[in-house]
């Protein structure tokens, strides 16, 4: 056994251990602030963000791919440095299984040179259910480049994309929009913000010559009619519309003949497309609901579902 002498000794040295730590612990260090510091610095780069959300119908370039009904999304997306940002996604239809009838994988990069001008770029992957690819359409890549240029009064943005699904397609958009913000309110904790936006879509247009008529239409990229199939392209939620390159017999509708030869093809305006997006915004919680309305610059019977009024409904949560 040890000697009482041998415990006090411990007991003393223990003392004075604890002593020294909770001293240590009290005193401002200049290495440890700067340490915080660092960390703090590091973290701030990192960001991850949960969304979610409902749409009355997806138009994809001019084109319905969710098949004129509505659908479901959700992501998760990862931000490094506030300009790098991976984002994983997948798109629910409710007539059709399975659940994730389609995913979405996306890196983008954006940066600001000065308060006027700056750069966005991304790519992305379309991956379709196996069981579904005859039903909606193939999985495609896209990529875009845009710039943009604040002149007070608007925000405009030039974008040009690049689609590869079984042949390449271009697309080309000037979105004009502006945005503005009510001012705080609940303690200032909160904003409501708005950023109305025209947006025009430029491709190739098609002259089809059919047995009963000849029509300006594009070739259909994700839509696979009662012949043929298609390649296509995509730029994200919302509005769009797009161009690419069908068989030789290309699908207008189940009610239109589908024997037809091309005339001509031209690049126009395949689009325009006017929204309202509104958001509720709360410390790392974002709503936002946004109605827009689709024009065809073709003839639009030829492809439901390109026209007409499309609303979603989104919420983002910056989970740190």
């Amino acid at each position: 056994m040890k000697s009482s002498r041998d415990i006090r000794a411990v007991k003393l040295i223990l003392l004075l251990l604890f002593a020294f730590m909770a001293d240590t612990m009290s005193q401002p260090d200049s290495s440890s602030a700067t340490a915080d510091t660092i960390n703090k610095s590091i973290k701030d780069r990192h960001a991850l963000y949960a969304a979610g959300g409902y749409g009355s119908n997806m138009i994809y370039l001019g084109s319905t791919i969710s098949r004129n009904q509505p659908y479901g999304f959700a992501a998760l997306s990862y931000g490094f440095n506030n300009s790098f940002y991976l984002t994983f996604s997948t798109v629910h239809l409710a007539n059709y299984s399975p659940v994730a009838a389609f995913i979405t994988g996306n890196l983008s990069y954006s940066h600001t040179f000065n308060s006027w001008f700056d750069i966005f770029m991304s790519a992305s992957r379309y991956q379709v259910a196996p069981s579904l690819r005859e039903v909606l359409f193939n999985n495609f890549y896209y990529g875009d480049f845009t710039i943009g240029a604040d002149w007070r009064l608007l925000y405009t943005k030039l974008s040009a994309g690049v689609l590869y699904m079984d042949e390449s397609s271009f697309y080309y958009q000037i979105k004009n929009s502006r945005f503005f913000s009510t001012p705080s309110f609940f303690r200032k904790k909160a904003t409501v913000t708005f950023d109305p936006y025209v947006n025009i879509l430029l491709g190739t247009l098609s002259t089809l010559e059919l047995k009963t008529d000849t029509i300006t239409t594009v070739t259909y990229p994700f839509y696979k009619g009662s012949t043929g199939t298609g390649s296509g392209s995509g730029n994200g939620y919302g509005g769009g519309s797009g161009t690419g390159t069908s068989s030789a017999t290309t699908p207008v509708t189940t009610t239109q003949p589908v024997t037809s030869s091309v005339i001509s093809q031209k690049f126009g305006i395949m689009e325009i497309n006017f929204g309202l997006p509104v958001s509720f915004n709360m410390g790392s919680f974002t709503l936002e609901a946004e109605p827009a309305y689709v024009i065809p610059m073709y003839d639009a019977d030829t492809y439901p579902g390109t026209k007409g009024f499309l609303m979603m409904v989104s919420c983002y949560l910056k989970l740190f």
